[in-house]
């Protein structure tokens, strides 16, 4: 594994350079939405599917994850668990962890030495053969929600578990990551495995087959440019600034890692608090009257999240993030926006679930987005729904109305 020396002050400097940092605007058009679209998405399997073997076994699957039935990939698939991979037991082993990773060179520094904690993250599926779409009922974070984190999701696909973890940045007043590399996230969680104690002594690791593009998606330039250069060259990009989207680089490969023992489940309960405040310029995301139509959204979001594992081993995770937002409509090609309406508000309510049991496996979402009054001019409200569970009962929609 390729060292990587980072000092703590790549950190400071983020949050120095990122306290004036606003999302790129694009002035494009785009037609006006109808007053009212609602559809479910098909669950047949997405295209395409790749096999990757590992010692006498295989499987067949999606190498990308989803936030719904469309095939429209969002992460890569970058790492594979084989042998006890049951989630459950791979959450307990990198939450026995210190943060302490300098025998396999990361340096002893914010974020580089925090452990693995329990989080939550937008409701993500894949697919696998025979499972079917399989939702990320687990998701793992190393270090806080701001400025920087590791961010890992589990998919249990029966003997195997099927991982996506990146390495991402907060962009500023939103509740909206940035994902900047996923191998340097993938050597990272290799190392915490290697510690961990649960890989095969003799085989404890392997590599799939080119299995998804490389690299895969790319940074904003606008967001780039405000990364240090220490954090430039620990990501591999271009140590200046740039003018076009950056490549996220990837190998295209997932780690194939050969767990021979379990720590078993620890039962517990963790909850966390938090408030996200809420100040960003944006194009208005549903009953827009035209492409110049933009927001300066303001206000706080809470975020509650309780995770309970049972004597048993039954994990429950809950999540909700609420929030009475300022809307104010704002010319976007002035510098900065200027308002051009009256301020109104809108209500925010997310709330995902996840479960997984000897049995079965569920992950669900539920987001809930009105204007208020939803009757006004080119007002309206949106609603999204997704679950992925066993069988049958998986199943998403998306439904927005809109007053003329």
């Amino acid at each position: 594994m390729r060292k990587r020396y980072i000092l703590i002050a790549v950190l400071l400097c983020i949050l120095a350079v990122f306290s004036g940092c606003q999302r790129s605007v694009d002035y494009g058009t785009s037609p006006s939405p109808p007053s009212k679209v609602s559809g479910e998405f098909s669950s047949a399997s997405p295209y395409p599917l790749v096999t990757v073997s590992f010692g006498s076994g295989s499987l067949t699957f999606w190498p990308f994850t989803g936030t719904d039935f469309s095939g429209f990939p969002q992460d890569p698939i970058n790492f594979i668990v084989v042998g006890k991979s049951d989630p459950r037991e791979i959450r307990a082993a990198l939450l026995s962890l210190d943060g302490d990773r300098t025998a396999f060179g990361f340096p002893n520094a914010f974020p580089f030495n925090l452990p693995w904690t329990d989080g939550v993250g937008g409701v993500q599926n894949t697919f696998a053969e025979p499972s079917g779409w399989i939702g990320g009922a687990i998701q793992l974070f190393s270090g806080p929600y701001d400025p920087l984190r590791f961010h890992l999701r589990l998919f249990d696909a029966g003997n195997w578990t099927l991982g996506g973890v990146h390495f991402e940045v907060l962009i500023p007043g939103t509740e909206t990551h940035q994902v900047i590399s996923w191998e340097l996230a993938e050597q990272l969680l290799a190392a915490d495995f290697m510690r961990s104690g649960i890989l095969d002594t003799l085989v404890p690791l392997g590599q799939s087959q080119e299995i998804n593009p490389a690299p895969y998606l790319s940074i904003p330039a606008m967001i780039y440019n405000g990364l240090p250069v220490e954090l430039r060259a620990a990501i591999g990009g271009p140590l200046g600034n740039v003018t076009d989207p950056v490549p996220i680089g990837s190998d295209g490969k997932a780690t194939i890692f050969n767990a021979a023992q379990s720590l078993g489940f620890a039962p517990g309960k963790f909850k966390e608090l938090s408030v996200i405040n809420f100040n960003q310029v944006i194009p208005k995301p549903f009953c827009s009257s035209g492409p110049f139509d933009y927001l300066l959204v303001s206000g706080p979001i809470t975020l509650r999240q309780q995770v309970v594992v049972t004597p048993s081993g039954n994990y429950v995770s809950q999540f909700q993030a609420v929030g009475h937002l300022d809307l104010t409509p704002v010319n976007p090609l002035t510098n900065p926006p200027t308002p051009i309406g009256e301020t109104y508000r809108a209500i925010v309510n997310e709330h995902h679930k996840g479960i997984v049991t000897d049995k079965n496996t569920q992950s669900a979402n539920f987001q809930m987005q009105i204007e208020i009054p939803p009757s006004g001019p080119f007002h309206g409200q949106l609603l999204i729904n997704i679950k992925v569970g066993p069988g049958e009962s998986s199943h998403s929609s998306v439904e927005v109305k809109c007053s003329p």
